[in-house]
């Protein structure tokens, strides 16, 4: 025979679950309305603002430009911005190889950017312009700049200054440091005649095809010559030197000393 339960002996467990599920409710409501106040008052707070914009990377133009670029500024809302999208407008820049925009925490903004290798530089009336590894260029307006890479002049066709700047990136660091000037001076026989002025005084006579090759052997040809004596070393077809002096003096080309070449640069 089942247990008859009194109603009145079930009033106080139904009584507890009510107001346990009312008590639910409210946490829930509670949470839902702390949230909520928190979220409004973090969008109305400076802690919602952009308060620091880093740039990472920035070379060849101030870090001023690029922020200026990304159209952001200090002040505007954290999540008012795309990242990709600034990114996207960065990377218009021909100087620019890749750019990646990230927030940082709640209130920083860090742009890095990835430029192109700067191989030289071109005469452009009275001022020099920066040339980029990927053949583009991008105007000083006339500002001094590093002399840190060779001045290039005589390289209308782009053909044959696209050619020189292959040639240029496959250079070792150290051999490309010491070029001060390359001119172009084409002749009859062949269209990729170079001239290459060296900032330890000596001259180079070299084709371009062959260039990087060659010139990569350069500190250890020099290391075989006199430093005191300066000429011209010529690369076009072997390794040959031969002293300014000589020149001046007239003497024969079959009295110009030939270089050994080393097997490895």
């Amino acid at each position: 025979m089942e247990k008859i339960i009194d109603i009145e002996d079930r009033i106080p467990t139904l009584k507890e679950r009510r107001r346990r599920r009312t008590n639910k409710k409210f946490s829930i409501l509670l949470f839902l309305f702390v949230t909520t106040l928190l979220v409004v008052l973090y969008f109305q707070s400076s802690y919602s603002q952009i308060q620091t914009i880093k740039v990472f990377g920035a070379v060849l133009v101030p870090k001023e430009q690029y922020i200026k670029q990304s159209t952001l500024n200090l002040g505007d809302s954290m999540w008012s911005f795309r990242e990709n999208h600034i990114s996207k407008l960065l990377e218009q820049n021909e100087w620019i190889a890749s750019a990646e925009v990230h927030r940082n925490w709640l209130t920083g903004v860090n742009i890095q950017v990835k430029e192109y290798k700067k191989i030289g530089y071109e005469e452009n009336g009275n001022r020099l312009d920066i040339i980029l590894e990927n053949g583009k260029k991008i105007e000083t307006d006339g500002q001094l700049v590093p002399m840190d890479g060779p001045i290039l002049s005589g390289f209308e066709d782009e053909k044959i200054r696209l050619r020189l700047l292959k040639e240029l990136k496959s250079l070792n660091s150290e051999v490309l440091m010491t070029i001060s000037q390359i001119n172009y001076t084409p002749s009859e026989n062949d269209a990729y005649s170079i001239q290459v002025f060296m900032n330890d005084g000596n001259e180079v006579q070299a084709i371009i095809p062959s260039f990087s090759k060659k010139m990569n052997f350069y500190p250890s040809i020099v290391a075989q010559l006199n430093p005191d004596v300066k000429g011209i070393i010529d690369l076009e077809v072997g390794s040959y030197f031969q002293p300014f002096k000589d020149m001046n003096e007239k003497v024969g080309e079959e009295e110009a000393t030939e270089i050994e070449e080393e097997q490895t640069p």
